[in-house]
């Protein structure tokens, strides 16, 4: 019997019940083989927009199949599972496990997380039109020991909800988990740097008037190599231009770091910002405007002075590469140093047992990863491209997430990433 269960399945059809029961199938059909006694205590369900109308009747019907099963999750414009994913299709994808009761706890609006007893971390699913959003995630964090929170903003044309032992829309849901759920989570950027990382030295809200005490327009064009005297022959280029912000007292931070521990949770490493790549607590945002006249910038942000800006562009090459480090990051955390180059040994196929990493130390039981609507297999060069690559360095572990219209992790919402969370137990 393993440490603990995860066990996936996902589906697509245009009926509500026939997605939801051919995602199950599997499911049901490992827990009622030999070996599995257990019943699983906390699930995920992912969703498309196009089964949105039917979240309730979903929930009810996984209520029912797994009576004493508690339920997280969102709708997004996309779903996946381990290698495959599905967008602008009516599709569902579920995730079982059967940690111990004790160890986690669900919140949502009508049932708030307390702030006693302290919670390690937390999974969150949240709507992207709640009010102070930002500062809400951060209030969170701040009530979980670690301060970490993971997860992604509901993403809908159709009605935008997400799940927490009920159908919510507004404000923000999900799961905190005990010192117990042992989890390494990571963030992936797509972007690639145009310039230097710069400090504003100037602001007013979010209009950043100065950027190394020289004007931020000025910056901007001599980053993006255009001429400075002819700002709007500039204003294609900076269509396509985003600002990556992080706070000065990360920014400086060298890529190395202490490993984490016998245990390894959550960050792990300080996040990298040296060289090409943007570090994981960078917050990728649009440009919103230009001043030619006063010579500022407009973000879709509220940066102070101190705040580190790195202009950037979304790359697919970029993204491909922070995705590959993310993975060996998460593979270097659960393995000893010495078999950190080993391959990841493969499993019999979706919904099989999960994986070892490498062997000799941690092995991942499941997994869920939150990638930005705009990423996925287009952005990676053919369908399910992206999700192929984390089951290539990890294999076929369980795995389950959706296409966000934001993505969560530590304290922040981001942009334009993927935030990859495993979950962990020891190989004995």
């Amino acid at each position: 019997m393993p440490a603990s269960l995860f066990l996936q399945g996902h589906a697509t059809h245009p009926d509500w019940r026939m997605a939801l029961g051919l995602a199950l199938a599997p499911v049901e059909g490992r827990l009622g083989s030999e070996g599995y006694v257990v019943r699983p205590t906390l699930g995920w369900i992912y969703f498309t927009d196009h089964l949105a109308p039917h979240a309730e009747a979903m929930l009810a019907e996984l209520n029912r199949r797994f009576p004493g099963t508690h339920w997280v999750g969102a709708v997004g414009v996309g779903v996946m599972g381990s290698g495959v994913e599905y967008f602008d299709e009516p599709a569902v994808a579920v995730l079982l496990s059967d940690l111990p009761a004790r160890s986690f706890r669900l919140f949502s609006g009508v049932a708030p997380l307390p702030p006693r007893p302290r919670w390690h971390a937390a999974q969150v699913h949240a709507d992207p039109r709640a009010p102070d959003l930002e500062d809400l995630v951060q209030e969170l964090a701040a009530r979980t020991d670690a301060g970490y929170v993971f997860g992604g903003l509901a993403a809908a044309r159709t009605r935008v909800c997400h799940v927490a032992d009920g159908v919510w829309e507004g404000g923000l849901s999900g799961v905190a988990f005990a010192d117990s759920v042992e989890i390494v989570s990571r963030v992936t950027q797509g972007c690639d740097p145009l310039g230097p990382t710069r400090t504003v030295t100037e602001a007013q809200g979010q209009l950043v008037v100065r950027l190394d005490d020289r004007p931020a327009l000025d910056c901007l064009l001599t980053d993006l190599g255009v001429d400075a005297t002819e700002p709007r022959d500039a204003l294609p280029r900076v269509q396509h231009t985003l600002a990556a912000l992080s706070a000065p007292a990360t920014a400086s931070s060298g890529r190395g770091g202490a490993r984490a521990g016998p245990r390894p949770r959550l960050g792990g490493r300080p996040p990298q910002a040296s060289g090409r790549a943007l570090g994981e607590d960078t917050r990728v945002r649009h440009l919103i405007g230009i001043d030619p006249r006063g010579g500022g910038i407009a973000v879709a942000d509220e940066p102070v002075v101190g705040t580190s800006l790195t202009f950037c562009r979304r790359d697919p090459q970029a993204a491909r590469r922070d995705l590959v480090r993310l993975c060996a990051e998460i593979r270097e955390a659960l393995e000893p140093q010495e078999l950190w180059n080993a391959p990841p040994a493969a499993s019999a196929g979706t919904g099989t047992l999960p994986t070892e990493v490498g062997g000799g130390g941690r092995i991942i039981r499941g997994a869920v990863y939150v990638s930005c609507a705009g990423r996925g297999g287009a952005h990676f060069g053919a369908p399910h491209a992206e999700l192929q690559l984390v089951r290539h360095a990890l294999g076929d572990v369980p795995l389950v997430g959706f296409f966000a219209g934001g993505e969560i992790a530590h304290r922040h919402v981001y942009g334009y990433t993927g935030v990859l969370t495993v979950f962990t137990a020891p190989t004995a």
